[in-house]
């Protein structure tokens, strides 16, 4: 109820300064109204309609700053929506009332003017707090989202249309967020991912850890809200499997004597799976790890990966893997190998690597995977490589066949609700995407929930 009162308030406010000029021109004793009167309800006026631009909500119960912030946004383009719509009627009813049919005078004119003014003025003014807030603050508007905006606020009608997407796409964020932020306040006290060995997250091919811009998207974070430990495998990022089964065997010794744990829980994306598998039986790090989760990981490897490689000539196979080699240099790879790491992802390779990496005892190893339905359910590039993958694979993910990533004791297929598939890059929150029907981050405090409950 407090809402509605507050809205409808704050509606009057913007409509009643909007429309200032309107109203003492269609006041009777319109001519006996002094300056000073005009003065002071124009300042009443100014005070109320910045408060509705810095408190759309007034005392809003929302957990973060940048969910309020974006459900205020929010609030003042919908107030924007109803105001605009009543602004427009009232501009018409103005001009009917001071445009006689006998014709329109200078004064007149002068009146019609300052009216659109204002109305403009203020109504801009609500706009832009609202749609800076939204763009400042929304995670899943995108740069797609972003930029149509952008474009179609100049095409009268569909601006309007595009205006009511952005505020349901919002709105539907501030929702989620919210429910999931009190999901996590509920179970706080109760640790459920919690493990008896910290969880290290290992990354896939052509990525980096990097500080602020993380591989993860919004999982880490959810899962140290539930109490996990988390650390990352800090592998380059393309190298071939036996030499970042080097480099994580070398983070799991120094995460180990570091902190005194014993051992770790490996969840580790794509080729990281293949990666962590080196580290563990090539490496001699059994004894150091718990379990072993897979997630998008190539076991059996790429079949197409392997035909690609066959059919680009070898000059222009090493083109490509300069160019790729430069790049991931400057990103901060010491010694990229972009062949190695795309051959060692071909089916034949990882066939002759499994029969020398078997599953070391004492390893609890099981593996995710998820699938799309279409090629237009992955960003770019995997819209682009899903049908070519799904021609030599059969079912996938952009990248990975559903019967390539099938390894260790447990296997968790993740069924796409509807129409929506699960991408290669949004079973680790690469997009920070809400999906419909699939909540990757509870799925991921899922996954340490159940190790916790193994013992691990």
């Amino acid at each position: 109820m407090r809402k509605w009162l507050r809205r409808g308030l704050w509606t009057l406010v913007v409509l009643t300064a909007s429309n200032l000029v309107a109203v003492l021109c269609s006041l009777p004793l319109y001519y006996q109204v002094t300056g000073g009167c005009f003065l002071l309800a124009s300042l009443i006026l100014l005070a109320l309609l910045t408060l509705v631009l810095v408190r759309p909500l007034g005392r809003s119960p929302l957990p973060t700053r940048r969910i309020r912030q974006l459900a205020a946004g929010v609030e003042l383009l919908r107030l924007f929506l109803v105001t605009a719509t009543a602004d427009l009627v009232t501009t018409l009813w103005f001009f009917c009332l001071l445009t006689p049919w006998a014709g329109v005078d200078g004064i007149v004119w002068l009146g019609i003017t300052a009216h659109v003014l204002l109305v403009v003025a203020v109504e801009a003014a609500v706009f832009w707090a609202g749609m800076i807030r939204v763009y400042i603050t929304s995670v899943q508007l995108g740069l797609k989202h972003r930029v149509l905006a952008a474009l179609c606020g100049w095409i009268p009608l569909v601006n309007i249309w595009y205006l009511c997407k952005i505020i349901r796409i919002a709105s539907d964020e501030v929702e989620f967020e919210t429910v999931k932020w009190e999901i996590d306040a509920a179970r706080a006290e109760s640790e459920i991912c919690k493990t008896r060995y910290p969880l290290l997250m290992v990354h896939g091919v052509f990525f980096r850890d990097f500080r602020y811009v993380n591989y993860w998207g919004r999982i880490p974070r959810e899962l140290t809200r539930n109490g996990a430990t988390v650390y990352y495998g800090g592998q380059q990022s393309a190298a071939a499997v036996e030499d970042s089964g080097k480099e994580l065997a070398a983070r799991i010794r120094r995460i180990v004597e570091e902190t005194g744990c014993g051992k770790v829980n490996i969840i580790a994306h794509s080729k990281g799976g293949l990666d962590s598998r080196a580290a563990i039986t090539r490496q001699g790090m059994a004894p150091y790890v718990a379990s072993l989760t897979t997630v998008n990981t190539p076991h059996r490897g790429c079949i197409f990966a392997e035909y690609l490689l066959e059919k680009i000539p070898a000059a222009a196979r090493q083109k490509i893997a300069d160019t790729y080699n430069a790049a991931l240099k400057r990103l901060g790879d010491e010694r990229p190998d972009f062949l190695a790491a795309v051959t060692d992802l071909t089916a034949s390779a990882c066939e002759k690597r499994n029969a020398v990496t078997p599953d070391a005892p004492g390893v609890f190893y099981q593996s995710v995977m998820s699938y799309c339905r279409r090629a237009q359910h992955g960003k770019f590039p995997l819209n682009m490589t899903y049908p070519i993958v799904k021609h030599f694979d059969g079912l996938n993910d952009g990248l990975v066949a559903v019967d390539s990533a099938r390894w260790g004791e447990r296997f968790t297929l993740l069924e796409p609700k509807g129409k929506r598939g699960i991408s290669h890059g949004d079973v680790v929150d690469l997009n920070r995407e809400n999906i419909p029907g699939f909540d990757v981050r509870e799925f991921y405090v899922s996954l340490a929930a159940d190790l916790k409950r193994r013992g691990f």
